[in-house]
């Protein structure tokens, strides 16, 4: 059934964001800090794997040996000005934020004590909550699994590449939930969205992007992880999130440089 996968993937980073959740509770704060530490330097050297795709065979066949370094940088750029035009940054944290107040309502509405009248119901602090989700939905999101493995399922080839996403975000989460708190949790419901849309792109196009494409987009996500990576490391305040564009960018990109 086409979305299996996902549905797995999914359900992999809510159970394995629950178990981060329990444990991080009886964690002290240097220890999450050291965690989410450890992650970004992981982080990184993902990030450097698939940055490498940029030396790939066959995107140096498609558009030449000279054009893969500047097909990413031209993704980067034009992906970056699309995405701070479109505020990309600022709607995914207003987006954690109102999940943030939903989560919030429902944890208050099951199985809390009642406030005190007038009082507001207790939350968790949003910007840990809205960096756990928009870290965590990035890392879930760049990379050749994701859109390999969603148009696999929907080309009907079956869930292999995504169970084996699934097993790697589900481990990812605890560690990134025990960091970072419920806002992990969230996450899925962007996996669920990207994803399922990959997956019904499979089943429209009936076949797969040619490698040279996936190659692209894959080096351009590992610059991606990269700024994802300084981020976590506390080195600077990347807005990564406005640089997503530019996995759309680096497949047309090179679509058009290998025309030529």
């Amino acid at each position: 059934m086409p979305g299996l996968g996902t549905l797995v993937n999914a359900a992999a980073i809510v159970v394995g964001g629950g178990l981060g959740i329990a444990l991080g509770s009886r964690l002290p704060e240097r220890t999450r800090a050291v965690v989410t530490d450890a992650l970004g330097l992981v982080v990184l050297l993902i990030a450097a794997l698939n940055a490498a795709e940029v030396l790939s065979p066959d995107l140096a066949a498609a558009v030449g040996s000279a054009a893969p370094t500047l097909i990413v940088l031209g993704s980067l750029l034009i992906g970056g000005v699309a995405g701070s035009l479109l505020r990309v940054e600022d709607r995914l944290e207003s987006l954690g934020l109102l999940l943030r107040r939903l989560l919030a309502r429902s944890t208050a509405a099951v199985g809390a004590p009642p406030a005190e009248p007038g009082a507001p119901a207790p939350v968790p602090p949003p910007d840990r909550f809205v960096e756990g989700f928009v870290s965590s939905s990035l890392v879930f999101l760049v990379g050749p699994l994701a859109i390999l493995g969603a148009i696999s399922d929907g080309l009907g080839n079956g869930i292999d590449q995504l169970a084996l996403k699934a097993a790697l975000d589900g481990f990812a989460s605890v560690a990134f939930a025990a960091a970072l708190g419920a806002g992990v949790l969230a996450s899925a419901l962007p996996v669920l969205v990207y994803q399922g849309a990959l997956t019904l792109l499979g089943v429209a196009l009936g076949s797969f992007l040619p490698d040279a494409h996936i190659a692209a987009l894959t080096a351009t996500g590992g610059l991606l992880l990269a700024g994802m990576a300084l981020r976590m490391l506390r080195v600077r305040d990347f807005p990564v999130a406005d640089l997503l564009p530019a996995l759309f960018v680096a497949p047309v990109l090179t679509a058009v440089v290998a025309l030529f």
